[in-house]
């Protein structure tokens, strides 16, 4: 049955030929099931095509797969890593973190991805913890690593010396056993608390579902290249880049994100194909939406869609907006295209092949349609999912009649006020069609009467004056009693985090510095 799920696959992003299939075979033979055997594969294929850019020039497949062969070497020969060994990898974007990974993974190593905005705290928290044998660390992060080199037992080494010091001639991997990729793990969170583990199995056929959705769907294969603004350690960037691999196509990078660069890179490339958050996309828009026009696809993850830069994209750039849900436990599942957005600019989409979702209550039964409950999710990426069992994602949602779903927050948002559930979700949702608001965050507060209250935090857009009792009064008749605020406050920015995610607890600590001054 995977056998032909596979050869499904192939057939539908145009690479069921026998010299394919060969070549896949071949690469198999040689390497394993790891990332190692997609480098090869792609040689085979597009050896000197340019595969990446970044600030440091451009890469040809062939030299990625070369680069990828002497690393495995080198970790394997000077540093012990095979099977079972852990490497955690703490850098940005850059194009020596791609074959640094595929190297690990050809030796058989649980790879790590941790979060680059890591505080110093929660760094050491997962060191301690976790006991890897090696940390393959960026040069923008060679301070932090300086200062906590007498509190690590774990061997460092700098990424960019490490590549750097590899002979430009080609090699094999003579003695390097062949072997099967291990975990990879995404840590989730940990920029302010407990970073959570994502473990997800390494199988040709696990992935096979999700890497026909992305291909499908978001019509990547009559794309040739794409700028990846997403960071690549939180899971959602490395996997478009590595879809974008087995296609043969041309990816771009840049270390960190900043609006008038991204726009540049965009126009310079043609790039048609854009991974970002919506945080990214609004602030392109804002900076140069005539930079934007080649793009034909901006995959929209990591946080949800605000429903007005829906309608701006729509208006601006045309029908090329796609919302992707996933988590870093479950992988991808679901995406909405343009023409589900015009029809709801709300909705995440339907479930893609391969993914079954159930919406449940806190006793875990099935809510019907159109009542919220928590999203759990069925599928065959993640560790977890490995014995047939839903994973809890911990984000609020319902579906209608047609099997879309539809996101109302996280289930620690939802508040009971004077015995009602109440989500801010709904009450943003409804705030979000003010013409004056530009960006805004609800959050329930607690209250002596009602037990706990929400609290809406508002940006105006540029030059609009509007006061939180007008935008009360225009509330009322649009939000039910027990939606209605408690308190509205007029802000000049909101905070996000370093990935584009709307950061709440930092909103809430800002106003309690506030009302101690």
């Amino acid at each position: 049955m995977n056998i032909f799920k596979l050869v499904r696959v192939l057939k539908q992003i145009q690479l069921l030929s026998p010299r394919n299939l060969f070549d896949l075979l071949t690469a198999f033979y040689r390497q394993g099931v790891n990332l190692m055997m997609l480098a090869d594969f792609a040689n085979q294929l597009y050896g000197q095509k340019p595969v990446l850019t970044s600030d440091k020039g451009t890469t040809l497949y062939s030299v990625l797969f070369t680069r990828s062969q002497q690393l495995s070497t080198v970790l394997y020969q000077s540093y012990g890593i095979k099977k079972g060994k852990k490497i955690a990898f703490l850098c940005k974007n850059d194009d020596a973190l791609i074959p640094s990974l595929i190297a690990g993974s050809r030796l058989g190593a649980d790879l790590y991805l941790l979060n680059a905005e890591l505080g110093r705290k929660q760094f050491l928290r997962l060191i301690d913890h976790h006991n890897y044998d090696l940390l393959i660390y960026g040069e923008e992060l060679e301070e932090t690593i300086s200062q906590a080199l007498e509190e690590m037992d774990v061997i460092c080494l700098q990424l960019q010396k490490l590549v750097a010091s590899l002979s430009p001639d080609p090699c094999d991997l003579n003695g390097v056993p062949r072997t099967f990729m291990g975990k990879l793990v995404l840590m989730t969170g940990g920029t302010t608390g407990h970073a959570k583990e994502a473990q997800h199995k390494i199988s040709l056929f696990a992935y096979l579902h999700p890497f026909a959705a992305i291909i499908t769907q978001l019509n990547l294969l009559s794309c040739r290249t794409a700028y990846i603004a997403t960071p690549l350690y939180h899971g959602y960037g490395i996997a478009v880049l590595l879809v974008f691999f087995a296609l043969g196509k041309h990816a771009i990078i840049t270390k960190e994100f900043h609006e008038k660069e991204a726009c540049r890179l965009v126009d310079e490339y043609q790039a048609e194909v854009m991974t970002a958050v919506p945080l990214m996309v609004h602030k392109m828009l804002q900076e140069n939406p005539e930079a934007m026009q080649s793009l034909k696809c901006i995959a929209s993850g990591g946080a949800e869609l605000n429903p007005q830069l829906v309608k701006r994209v729509a208006g601006e750039l045309g029908p090329v907006l796609f919302n992707l849900y996933g988590t870093s436990e479950t992988g991808l599942n679901t995406i909405a295209g343009p023409e589900d957005l015009a029809m709801s600019a709300k909705t995440i989409g339907k479930a893609i092949d391969g993914v079954t979702i159930r919406i449940m209550d806190a006793a875990g039964r099935n809510m019907p349609i159109g009542e919220i409950g928590q999203l759990h999710i069925k599928n065959g990426g993640a560790v977890s999912a490995s014995s047939g069992s839903w994973i809890a994602t911990g984000d609020l949602g319902y579906s209608d009649k047609q099997n879309y779903y539809f996101l109302a927050g996280r289930t620690d948002d939802r508040i009971v006020s004077a015995g009602e559930n109440v989500y801010p979700h709904d009450l943003a949702a409804i705030l979000f069609l003010h013409p004056a608001i530009e960006d805004l965050a609800v959050v329930g507060v607690p209250d002596p009467v009602f037990g706990q209250r929400l609290k809406a935090f508002i940006q105006l857009k540029n030059g609009v004056k509007e006061t939180p009792e007008e935008i009360k009064q225009w509330l009322k008749g649009r939000a039910a009693r027990f939606q209605m605020p408690k308190e509205l406050v007029i802000v000049d920015q909101l905070p996000y985090t370093a990935i584009g995610k709307l950061n709440k607890k930092m909103l809430l600590r800002n106003e309690e510095a506030k009302s101690e001054i």
